[in-house]
């Protein structure tokens, strides 16, 4: 009789399993602050290091990497050690090469991309243009995909919060909120970046307030497993002086679980890949949570 209540359990398990990966795919998301590539980085260049980040990537595996400070020719490099990888962005200072870039670096065997753009952290986001306070040009970067398992449509939204502006970060804040109630339908979305904010600052809390349509959480905040590695995501290029609070974030929309969630540390015989630690998350969509 044990027996057979023991196999009656093991079959509901491996019926419960299968419908499950029928239903619903797995994806592995990064969000990950490149550092651009500058002389005064001296021996943190992106030349002496471009090889530990494309490994970095080739290693964790994601689906899709939200990249921040990205220059043409880091995306390149990228996509030539990483030819599995495609990427999509324009430059924030022209709307073509020049400047940053908040690409969004994509499996091609894994999603397809339907749609694209580009807007501006500023009252006019459909051009190039400083916004409020900021020192910086910002821009959001979106991109529609499909999942190529399940046919899953989502919206992906990478962005780069201004370092000094405080009006700026709160402004593009309820700028990207509202971008995301007008262009994603009811489609699951997810939104990687560098807000360069505090979870108890504005910026986080306008991200994942509930007074628009679409609720965002964050993946820290609901992740089924612990976190995993330090909470702090700026590390300078020093590991044992990272700060203690994140400043880059993956926020996901409702009816998404979280699975995990981690602040990767990878070093190479102590050099990191990047001033910022890498931020990962492994999702379902449209899953009761």
């Amino acid at each position: 009789m044990k027996r057979a209540y023991a196999f009656i359990i093991l079959i509901n398990l491996i019926y419960a399993v299968t419908a499950q990966s029928q239903d619903h795919t797995t994806m592995t998301i990064m969000s990950y602050n490149i550092r651009l590539d500058v002389a005064i980085d001296g021996e943190n260049r992106w030349d002496n290091r471009k090889e530990l980040f494309a490994g970095l990537i080739r290693f964790h595996n994601p689906i899709i990497v939200g990249l921040q400070e990205a220059q043409r020719h880091q995306l390149n490099y990228l996509v030539q050690a990483l030819p599995e990888y495609q990427w999509i962005g324009i430059g924030r200072e022209d709307g073509k090469d020049a400047g940053e870039i908040m690409a969004i670096l994509y499996r091609k065997d894994a999603v397809e991309l339907l749609r694209t753009s580009t807007f501006w952290c500023s009252p006019t986001p459909s051009s190039p243009g400083l916004g409020w306070d900021a020192a910086c040009n910002r821009i959001v970067t979106w991109g529609k995909f499909r999942n190529v398992k399940n046919r899953q449509e989502f919206y992906l939204f990478n962005t780069h919060l201004d370092h000094l502006g405080v009006i700026a970060r709160k402004e593009s804040a309820h700028l990207l909120k509202d971008s995301i109630d007008a262009i994603t339908e009811n489609l699951p979305v997810v939104v990687t970046g560098d807000f360069n904010s505090h979870p108890a600052d504005d910026p986080y809390h306008i991200i994942t307030g509930t007074t628009s349509k679409r609720k965002l959480r964050d993946t820290f905040t609901i992740s089924r497993q612990p976190h995993y590695g330090p909470k702090g995501t700026f590390n300078g290029f020093k590991l044992s002086e990272y700060k203690e609070q994140p400043i880059d974030y993956i926020f996901v929309s409702e009816g998404t679980a979280v699975l995990s969630h981690g602040t990767l540390t990878d070093s190479f015989h102590g050099r990191l890949p990047s001033d910022h630690f890498p931020v990962i998350t492994t999702i379902v969509f449209d899953i009761t949570d």
